[in-house]
């Protein structure tokens, strides 16, 4: 009961850790977003970026994307459990089964979501500004994530989404209850350099670091 709970504690206070304390945004720099639906976490960036010639639909290599989103100026990327994302169509919320099966380790699913203009920062949006460098960091670990195919495009696991604006592809990496869709998106950032929680298995764990790094006013 004892070593239980306070590996539970220790597990929950990863929140209030920071990593990358001094983390510092950039004036002019490349706008990010890390958004929420209260449960999950997206790393929302520009669609194209001319600085660092960064085109995500170019790098995904889907030509009936390309002709359909090319006006777009974001997109969504999330890591999670194939399990609980295809069970969540219609809005619904995974049953006690698929949560359970969750503890063990399972295969995963990139989303991409397309976003015709930036998310409006509030309580679930915070809106960071990056170096073109850490971009081309956070952007090549987005793209690590996905499980290419041969000619090395990203591979569509299903046709349609949750709506006509988002997709799913196969991803690399095994889903489990220490390994969450919140710790992907806080280890991408954390490794792009960006303030994190040393520990995120809550989406709030996410939000609580990334709206505290420092803004780019107070940049010396």
């Amino acid at each position: 009961m004892y070593p239980a709970l306070a590996f539970l504690l220790l597990f929950l206070s990863g929140t209030m850790l920071p990593v990358h304390r001094r983390f510092e945004q950039t004036p002019d720099g490349v706008p990010v977003f890390v958004v929420s639906n209260g449960f999950h976490t997206d790393i929302v960036v520009p669609l194209r970026e001319a600085r660092t010639d960064i085109d995500w639909l170019r790098q995904l290599q889907q030509p009936t994307l390309t002709a359909r989103f090319g006006s777009y100026e974001y997109a969504a990327f999330g890591w999670g459990s194939e399990r609980f994302y295809l069970e969540s169509y219609g809005g619904k919320f995974p049953g006690p089964a698929t949560v359970l099966r969750s503890v063990v380790p399972g295969k995963t699913l990139m989303h991409v979501d397309f976003y015709q203009h930036a998310p409006r920062p509030g309580r679930r949006v915070v809106a960071l500004r990056i170096s073109p460098t850490q971009y081309q960091q956070l952007a090549g670990l987005i793209a690590q994530s996905f499980q290419p195919d041969s000619a090395g495009a990203a591979v569509l696991r299903n046709a349609a989404g949750y709506t006509p604006d988002d997709f799913f592809f196969w991803a690399r990496g095994r889903y489990h209850a220490l390994r969450t869709c919140n710790d992907w998106t806080n280890g991408t950032l954390r490794k792009a350099g960006l303030r994190t929680a040393l520990k995120a298995p809550l989406a709030g764990s996410v939000l609580f670091q990334a709206r505290r790094s420092r803004p780019a006013r107070e940049i010396r």
